[in-house]
């Protein structure tokens, strides 16, 4: 079976002035459900990824070639990326990286948003209940849930680039119609639909990343910062909101607006990462010139229907969950750290005005400690990450264990973490000066950090072409916590007292710490008895024993290459 190589020279970059049959040989092949790399070449097909060598373009198979197909079946060509291709998705790691990261930080900053206004919008929608007070943050979080278990497997089927686009226009929609509300129940329903809608980038970042970085110590790294991102959005929102809603409520939501459109314009220009869409796109321009049915992208040899989308691609985060250790074990981890990171949006106005006498605006600036431990955390990533390269290099036995690339992050940040909650509660004291336990923030901030990015990684890395179901997972299951703890916040720190409540939240976090630590003793065993991991191991068994087979330069992948390459 052989690709055609469609980007040899600029002729064949258009497709006009070469005939398809010159640079291809044909094949037959069977539509079953392939699993393809992330720029787009299938893994799933014995000999998909083998390219015709020079000195066999420009003629045609005879019928007494062994390599011409059975005429009883129906011939295929099948196109793929060669070296060099300037569409390849991995061409283009800067400009998607900022876009992720502006839309991620976009979608970060909505979640938080009202709670500087939250004393304005009880005036002025006349709302008592103080439950109904937490429900603008929790409802946008609902939709962090109900967002990424469509739009991550969607993603992974039609394409990033109008996933991200589309949702994100319909996020700016529904932020403009907040600050237009005419009443209570109709802007918590705007909430939920901005929530909605701004999963998507939570969800689909991480896929975006794995199409543009095959090198996982790059790619780690910029997942680095686009966690960073997902910190420092909330942790900015407070202050922004505090200080705005002093006009009037609806002017918060006039910021969002301004700020989303101006990062719409942005997001526009952003190029196609997934490699399959690409090469569909490709497959179609090339029927429609060439005038050729049989020339084909691999995506299009899927099985595909209502279904296969059901039963397989939206399930599949559902049953990673309930099927895989390591991504169950996580979502519970992370589900704790994030719903705790967002109680603090009701926790932290209970101190700093309610002990301190902060008003409404500087009651937001103590959340920017928060944001500092975020971006002193990815300097720890990445001088964890230069210790473990150097460690490799030398051939340092524990470097060598999938389990040591990120996890001892988690082990740090995890102490880090619960060292903050009782450092917060029991120094919020008015004869403790107000510096003190805003300082808690930075040790937090770390600590969330870190174990976010360890664990985060740690998935990406074991499930790799699964990585955005995985992902969407965990972002499902931290969102639905991030919804219900805030709900608790007033209640517990009411009746348990600042340094108690925090105290509660401290052994709990405490109780989860063991999680990496297990996963470093266990993991190997975990991912040797995981269906998702075999099926990895047995496509790039497959694709290295194909490669030997065509003795082509890169006969022999290692480990990190090959699973750059089913991703």
């Amino acid at each position: 079976m052989q690709c055609f190589d469609c980007t040899q020279s600029a002729s064949c970059l258009t497709h006009k002035e070469l005939p398809v049959s010159a640079h291809t040989r044909k094949t037959s092949i069977t539509a079953e459900d392939h699993t393809l790399e992330s720029n787009g070449n299938p893994s799933g097909l014995v000999g998909a990824t083998r390219h015709v060598p020079n000195n066999q373009r420009g003629y045609q198979l005879e019928e007494g070639d062994p390599a011409v197909p059975d005429p009883s079946k129906n011939p295929r060509i099948i196109i793929s990326f060669p070296r060099g291709d300037p569409e390849n998705p991995y061409n283009w790691k800067i400009f998607v990286l900022s876009i992720g990261i502006v839309a991620v930080l976009n979608s970060t900053l909505g979640s938080s948003l009202p709670s500087g206004a939250v004393r304005y919008l009880a005036e002025y929608f006349e709302v008592k209940s103080q439950a109904q007070l937490v429900l603008p943050i929790s409802l946008f979080l609902v939709g962090y849930v109900l967002g990424p278990v469509v739009f991550a497997p969607l993603s992974e089927s039609y394409g990033r680039r109008w996933i991200m686009i589309i949702t994100f226009v319909f996020f700016t929609i529904f932020t403009m119609a907040c600050a237009v509300a005419p009443n209570w129940p109709s802007f918590l329903v705007f909430r939920l639909l901005c929530g909605i809608t701004a999963s998507s980038p939570i969800a689909v970042v991480g896929g975006l990343f794995a199409d543009i970085y095959d090198d996982p110590i790059t790619r780690g790294r910029a997942m680095a910062f686009f966690m960073a991102a997902t910190t420092c959005g909330p942790a900015l929102a407070p202050a922004i909101s505090g200080f705005i809603s002093v006009l009037t409520w609806r002017w918060t939501f006039w910021a969002g607006l301004i700020i989303a459109g101006a990062s719409l314009m942005f997001l526009l220009f952003m190029p196609e990462t997934y490699g399959p869409a690409i090469l569909k796109r490709r497959a179609r321009r090339m029927r429609r010139e060439t005038g050729n049915p049989s020339i084909f992208a691999p995506i299009e040899l899927e099985k595909k229907g209502v279904r296969q989308m059901i039963t397989i691609t939206l399930t599949r985060p559902i049953r990673m969950i309930l099927f895989e250790a390591i991504v169950l074990f996580s979502c519970l981890y992370l589900s704790i750290a994030y719903g705790i990171f967002y109680l603090f949006f009701e926790a932290y106005p209970l101190v700093f005005e309610g002990v301190y006498g902060f008003n409404t605006g500087t009651a937001g600036l103590p959340f920017l400690a928060i944001g500092v431990g975020a971006f002193l955390s990815t300097a720890i990533f990445i001088g964890w990450d230069s210790a473990l390269i150097r460690a490799k290099k030398t051939n340092a036995p524990w470097a060598q264990i999938e389990e040591y690339r990120r996890l001892p992050l988690a082990c740090i940040g995890g102490p880090l973490y619960v060292i903050s909650l009782f450092w917060l509660g029991w120094t919020a004291n008015s004869n403790i000066h107000w510096i003190v336990p805003i300082l808690s923030g930075i040790p937090f901030g770390i600590g969330f950090m870190l174990i976010f990015m360890a664990l985060l990684n740690y998935v990406t890395d074991a499930y790799e072409i699964f990585a955005a179901s995985g992902m969407a997972a965990t972002s499902a299951c931290r969102s639905i916590f991030g919804a219900i703890l805030p709900i608790a916040a007033t209640p517990m720190y009411q009746d348990l007292g600042i340094p108690w409540a925090s105290s509660l939240l401290g052994f709990l976090s405490l109780a989860m710490c063991i999680i990496p630590f297990a996963f470093i003793k266990y993991g190997d065993r975990i991912r040797a008895n995981s269906k998702f991991c075999q099926e990895l191991r047995e496509k790039k068994r497959r694709m290295q024993a194909e490669k030997e087979r065509e003795g082509s330069d890169d006969a022999f992948l290692p480990d990190e290459e090959m699973g750059s390459r089913l991703r």
